[in-house]
C-alpha cells in the first residue's frame, strides 16, 4: 500500500468521524449561518492595583467585590496577589516559575464584599485573577489616606484591567507637581511600552519613554518629568504596548493641592460626558486632546439638576491636532453638582479629555480627577462606599432614563437594600445612595439602567480630615461582567475547501 492511498483511507476516516460528531451534535431546525450573539458571563477576569503611595503616612484600605450575576455558574475563586520582584528559572523575557506568593486577599462567594489593609510605603502592586462565579463583574478599589506631605489627600483607584493602549489627558510636569505612570504586568513574558506626551504645541520628544520593558509580574513606576526636558502644565499622556499588555495608571501629587489618581479617559470619541463634579468644587479644569489629523471644534455644557447650561466664556473649545487645550472653567457648578457634556460644534472629531476637580480654599485644598467615561451599559459597580461621605452622581446626557441602585451586605455586616432612580434627559442627580441597614464595614454599590437612554455615572467619596475637604472620584462604566459570544453551528462545506 502505497502512502497516496494511506492518506486517502486517513482523510476518509478523519471525514466520517467529523461527520458522525456533527450528526450527533448538530443544532436543531434548519437555520442558516450562526445565529445572533448572546451576552454571556464571563469566565475570567484580571485587574491590577498599582504601588499605593511612597508616603510612610500612607494608609491604604482594599475592597473587592464581585455583584451576583444570574448564569455565573458555580466555583471558582477571587485573589489579589503581590506582584512577586522576580521570577526564578526564567531567562530573560520568558517564562519561568513563581515564587509562592501568598495571596493578600481572598473571596470566595459573590454578593458580598472583602477588604484588606496595608501601612506606609512599602505596599507592593496587586495582580488580580477571578475565575468561575467570581469573575462576571469584580471590581477592586484601593483607597489611600495621606496625612501630611506632597500629595496629602484621599488617593483612590479602581485597580484596572490590562489592555494595550491608554489615554491620559491631565497629566502635568509643573513646579510643585509629581506625576508617576504605573505599569504593571501581568503575564508570564515581559512587556514593552511606549509612553508618548503632548503639550499645547504637540508631540514632546522623549527617547527615555520608548520601548520600556517590564518584565513579568511586576509593576515599574515612571516619573513623568524625566520624559521632559523642561515643565509643563498640562499633558496629555498615550500608553502603547508594543508587546505584551499592561494595566496603567498616573498617581499625581501636589505640594500644595493634595493628589489623586489620574485614571484613563475612555476611548477617543466626538462626544464625551464626565460626570460627577461636587457641587462645592472651587476651581474646575478641563484638558482636552485631539489624536488625529483633524482639529476639534468642541460645545462645552454643564449637566446640572435642571438641564444643560453653557458656562459663560467658555461656550466652545478648539483643540488643535495633536495638541492638548485647557481651559479654567473656575466654580462652574455654582453651588449644583453637575457633569460636563463634550459634543463638536459641526465635524466630528474624536478626543479624549479629563478634568481636574479642587475643593476647599487656601492650604485646606484638595483635588481629584474625572476623566471622560464610558456610559454604564448593562451594569457598574462601586466597590469602596462607607455610611458617610459617599455620594452617587447619574447623568443621562440624551434621553430620560430609569436606574436600579443596590447596596450590597456590608464586609462585615448589613442587609442588601435597592432604590430606583429617575433621570431626566440632559441633567445629573446627585444623591447620597442607599446605605445597607445594619451596616458593618465599607459596602459596594451596582448601578443598573432600567430603561430610557444611556447613564454615565460617578461616585464621590469623602473622608474629611483636619479641616481638609480630602474626597475622591471614581467613574463607573460598565463592569465588564458580560461579553458576546455568537452562537455557531458545523458546517461541513469547510471540508471540501
Amino acid at each position: 500500500m502505497n502512502r497516496t492511498t494511506v492518506s486517502l483511507i486517513a482523510v476518509a476516516a478523519a471525514l466520517a468521524a467529523v461527520t458522525g460528531f456533527a450528526s450527533v451534535n448538530a443544532p436543531d431546525g434548519d437555520d442558516d449561518g450562526a445565529k445572533a450573539a448572546k451576552r454571556l458571563p464571563v469566565e475570567r477576569t484580571s485587574l491590577l492595583c498599582p504601588e499605593p503611595s511612597t508616603s510612610d503616612l500612607a494608609e491604604t484600605s482594599y475592597t473587592a467585590f464581585t455583584p451576583s450575576s444570574g448564569g455565573a455558574g458555580s466555583g471558582g475563586k477571587a485573589e489579589l496577589l503581590p506582584a512577586p520582584k522576580e521570577l526564578t528559572d526564567a531567562p530573560q523575557g520568558g517564562k519561568g516559575k513563581h515564587k509562592d506568593t501568598k495571596p493578600f486577599l481572598s473571596q470566595k462567594a459573590p454578593g458580598k464584599p472583602v477588604t484588606g489593609e496595608e501601612s506606609g510605603a512599602e505596599a507592593p502592586a496587586l495582580v488580580g485573577r477571578a475565575d468561575g462565579t467570581l469573575a462576571p463583574g469584580w471590581t477592586v478599589q484601593q483607597t489611600t489616606t495621606v496625612s501630611a506631605g506632597s500629595g496629602r489627600g484621599v488617593q483612590g483607584a479602581n485597580c484596572v484591567a490590562p489592555d494595550t493602549e491608554f489615554w491620559f489627558p491631565g497629566a502635568s510636569t509643573a513646579k510643585g507637581r509629581s506625576d508617576y505612570i504605573h505599569l504593571t504586568n501581568p503575564d508570564d513574558s515581559a512587556a514593552v511600552v511606549d509612553v508618548e506626551l503632548y503639550g499645547p504645541d504637540g508631540g514632546i520628544k522623549a527617547d527615555v519613554g520608548q520601548s520600556i520593558q517590564i518584565q513579568p509580574h511586576s509593576s515599574v513606576p515612571v516619573l513623568l518629568s524625566t520624559l521632559t526636558g523642561k515643565p509643563h502644565t498640562n499633558l496629555a499622556m498615550h500608553v502603547v504596548a508594543r508587546s505584551g499588555r499592561v494595566a496603567a495608571a498616573v498617581h499625581s501629587s501636589d505640594d500644595k493641592l493634595g493628589g489623586d489618581w489620574l485614571p484613563a479617559s475612555t476611548d477617543p470619541a466626538p462626544s464625551l460626558v464626565l460626570p460627577g463634579i461636587p457641587e462645592d468644587a472651587t476651581s474646575v479644569r478641563l484638558v482636552a486632546f485631539a489624536p488625529g489629523a483633524d482639529d476639534a471644534d468642541l460645545k462645552v455644557r454643564l449637566a446640572s439638576p435642571t438641564g444643560p447650561i453653557t458656562p459663560a466664556g467658555h461656550e466652545t473649545l478648539h483643540v488643535k491636532a495633536g495638541m492638548t487645550a485647557a481651559i479654567d472653567l473656575g466654580d462652574v457648578t455654582k453651588g449644583e453638582a453637575g457633569s460636563l457634556l463634550l459634543t463638536p460644534t459641526e465635524k466630528a472629531v474624536p478626543v479624549v479629555a479629563a478634568l481636574r476637580v479642587t475643593r476647599g480654599k487656601g492650604d485646606k485644598q484638595e483635588t481629584a480627577f474625572i476623566p471622560a467615561t464610558a456610559p454604564v451599559g448593562d451594569r457598574a459597580t462601586a466597590a469602596d462606599n462607607r455610611a458617610k461621605g459617599s455620594t452617587l452622581s447619574l447623568v443621562a446626557p440624551g434621553k430620560t432614563a430609569r436606574v436600579k441602585v443596590t447596596a450590597s451586605p456590608g464586609a462585615e455586616a448589613g442587609d442588601p437594600v435597592t432604590k430606583t432612580y429617575t433621570v431626566k434627559g440632559g441633567t445629573t442627580l446627585s444623591v447620597a445612595p442607599p446605605v445597607p441597614s445594619g451596616l458593618k464595614g465599607p459596602y459596594a454599590l451596582t448601578v443598573e439602567p432600567e430603561s430610557g437612554g444611556p447613564v454615565h455615572a460617578a461616585r464621590t467619596l469623602e473622608l474629611p480630615e483636619n479641616g481638609i475637604p480630602m474626597f475622591t472620584i471614581q467613574t463607573l462604566p460598565d463592569d465588564r461582567g458580560t461579553v458576546s459570544v455568537p452562537e455557531a453551528e458545523q458546517d461541513l462545506e469547510v471540508l471540501q475547501k
